[in-house]
């Protein structure tokens, strides 16, 4: 929270001084006959005398300095310190005096920048009763899109904030919006003074076509080519986008202008023409460079990944072909010696190594050498507790609609997390092993009981750490195909995997 204030701040402050210099650099580049030309027209025309700095320069700095300097005391000081804390009467206490000075210093201010009402109204009471009422009409606006601008952000913080730093597709969404937001706010700031009529195009067109490049790109584009791939829908879609952004833009401007209805209509239709014939191509054209390019990454990714999921294997594999005559060795020895538990034991170690060597370094595997390995692993593990009656090893597979392909070793690490930290030769243990299938997902569940370890193990705090690669992995090989649940409690750990094998 305490770096979104600060974030919070630098935006509120880089506005201020922009709105600022938009007001002060007209003073450096004209003289100052220009400058009563442009601005004084309004009390020459009612018989009065138009000074540009008392009449126009000082009073909108010091209702944009007012702005300012109120938002900064309410905002980090009057209602994080008292209001959100629930001291009420100090809070209350200290915005009255502040709305009091607000009032009484935006009409002073309106005395001066519509001076030329002196001229309009018989008297100076009639005048002054205009600016008051004028003051406290803008002084209720304000506390009303504070109110709005509050719970909008509590919204934000409370919902979203987390969300930007955790999900990076909402992350990179977030952070396009605001560059285009401040761009825009950047563009009318600076056109604030100088060119009212520009200001309004700004204010007009910004909103309206950063809507419409958002909305296609982040909703109508994806559902496009990830969902129904129907270019009407797309039509309808986009076109709809296109009149409803600007349409809603439109009202807006009336109503806060006040402008000629003629003249909002063929602004709306301009609107839709940019949107239609530069926005919407120009969007399309990055979503599509963006989407190729994701696929690159993703490609170069799985690569990556593979690669390095089997960089520990690769540098033990020093002469295989001797461990397997070694290993056939062994195994001839075991059973001369009568050793049946030992021979088999070496029997399945082979198998495994023949899969590691072979099968694994193929994209895709049948499913079945998938559960051979598995269970060649498993009964190893066995082999090793076989003495220990209060270990259950439960394993529940079932073959018969399991005819897919998946990647390799994909599943054992969750079978190899449930040995490493389920099993405990002093305590009750238990590990069960499901599987099923149907003809588009594959179903796979991992229980282990979980035992206190000393406080000296270095694996002590690693339980699910190994698990890690293979979340990778499923996101890469598997994107939105699959759902990975894990639940850890102080004495069980449980994995549910689901992963959807037609959509490959």
């Amino acid at each position: 929270m305490t770096q979104f204030k600060k974030i919070e701040f630098a935006i509120v402050t880089g506005i201020f001084l922009l709105l600022m210099f938009s007001l002060l650099y007209p003073s450096i580049i004209y003289n100052v006959f220009e400058l009563q030309r442009i601005y004084g027209y309004k009390f020459a025309r009612y018989d009065q005398v138009f000074d540009y700095y008392l009449h126009y320069l000082i009073p909108s700095l010091g209702r944009i300095m007012l702005v300012y300097v109120s938002f900064l005391l309410v905002n980090f000081i009057i209602v994080p310190k008292y209001l959100e804390t629930g001291k009420w009467a100090p809070g209350i206490l200290l915005l009255v005096p502040v709305g009091l000075f607000y009032f009484i210093f935006m009409m002073v201010a309106n005395s001066y920048y519509y001076g030329y009402l002196f001229g309009v109204y018989k008297t100076i009471r009639g005048a002054n009763m205009h600016f008051a009422k004028l003051a406290f009409i803008v002084t209720l606006f304000s506390a009303l899109v504070y109110v709005f601008y509050y719970y909008c952000r509590k919204l934000f913080v409370d919902k979203l904030y987390s969300r930007f730093f955790t999900d990076p597709v909402f992350r990179k969404m977030m952070t396009e919006i605001l560059w285009a937001s401040g761009l825009f706010v950047a563009l009318f700031c600076l056109s604030f003074s100088d060119s009212r009529d520009l200001g309004l195009l700004i204010f007009f067109f910004g909103p309206s076509q950063i809507a419409v490049f958002f909305i296609l790109r982040y909703r109508v584009f994806p559902q496009f080519t990830e969902e129904h791939r129907n270019k009407w829908l797309l039509a309808r879609d986009g076109i709809l986008t296109i009149i409803i952004c600007n349409t809603i833009i439109s009202l807006i401007c009336r109503a806060l202008f006040h402008g000629d209805g003629g003249n909002i209509a063929a602004l709306w239709g301009i609107g839709c023409f940019i949107s239609l014939f530069i926005v919407a191509p120009t969007d399309w054209f990055l979503y599509r460079s963006q989407l190729s390019q994701q696929k690159t990454v993703v490609s170069l990714k799985k690569a990556l990944g593979h690669s390095s999921a089997n960089l520990d294997f690769l540098r033990s594999q020093i002469n295989p072909h001797f461990l397997f005559n070694a290993l056939n060795t062994l195994y001839g020895t075991a059973l001369q010696e009568e050793a049946p538990r030992t021979s088999e034991g070496i029997q399945k170690l082979g198998d495994m190594m023949r899969f590691m060597l072979h099968d694994n370094n193929l994209a895709k595997i049948s499913l079945e050498k998938e559960i051979t390995y598995l269970q060649n692993y498993i009964d190893l593990q066995r082999l090793r507790v076989m003495s220990s009656p209060d270990i259950i090893i439960e394993v529940n597979i079932d073959e018969s609609d399991c005819n897919h392909e998946i990647a390799p070793m994909l599943l054992i690490p969750f079978v190899e997390n449930a040995f490493k930290h389920g099993i405990s030769l002093r305590r009750r243990s238990k590990i069960t092993i499901s599987m099923s299938c149907n003809s588009r997902q594959i179903f796979f569940d991992v229980y282990n009981s979980v035992h206190p370890r000393p406080e000296n193990d270095p694996e002590k705090d690693g339980m699910g750490i190994g698990l890690k690669n293979v979340k990778e992995r499923l996101s890469l090989l598997y994107p939105n195909n699959h759902e990975l649940s894990i639940r850890k409690t102080a004495s069980e750990f449980f994995v549910h995997l689901t992963i959807n094998v037609n959509n490959q």
